[in-house]
């Protein structure tokens, strides 16, 4: 029973939507997993939606599963870029991984019309202007 599972907190580990490059032309993102954590991160695992409404029509797009590996201590890395087309979109992130034995999970959602230029600050590790979720919450 999911009652009887122990409460294995996430702390440290944030998931970001960067601006990597903003050319006139356009600009370009890529979602990044930041962990800040003094330890590694074993068999990573991210999958990624979008969801919600455009245009008054309910949109969903298709779910992507991203195996990373395994993420050393304090250091990020790319899990896919994004196309600035469903930042109107609910957008969710649902990380699992290993610290020794033990599976941590969660959910990170990117809320629509959050990922703007007024919410950018310069993502941690990675060094570059950002929507940032989670780190020690």
């Amino acid at each position: 029973m999911k009652k009887d599972l122990p409460v294995n907190i996430v702390e440290d580990i944030s998931i970001a939507v960067v601006l990597e490059s903003d050319s006139p032309i356009q600009k370009s993102w890529n979602v990044y997993l930041v962990n800040e954590k003094e330890v590694p991160l074993r068999n990573v695992f991210v999958t990624s939606k979008g969801y919600g409404k455009q245009e008054e029509r309910e949109v969903k797009t298709t779910t992507l599963r991203h195996f990373l590996g395994d993420i050393a201590a304090t250091s990020s890395i790319r899990i896919e870029a994004i196309d600035q087309q469903v930042f109107g979109l609910t957008n969710e992130y649902w990380l699992s991984y290993y610290i020794e034995d033990t599976i941590f999970d969660k959910k990170y959602i990117f809320l629509p019309e959050s990922i703007v230029d007024e919410n950018l600050s310069k993502v941690p590790l990675v060094n570059k202007p950002g929507v940032l979720i989670g780190g020690n919450s």
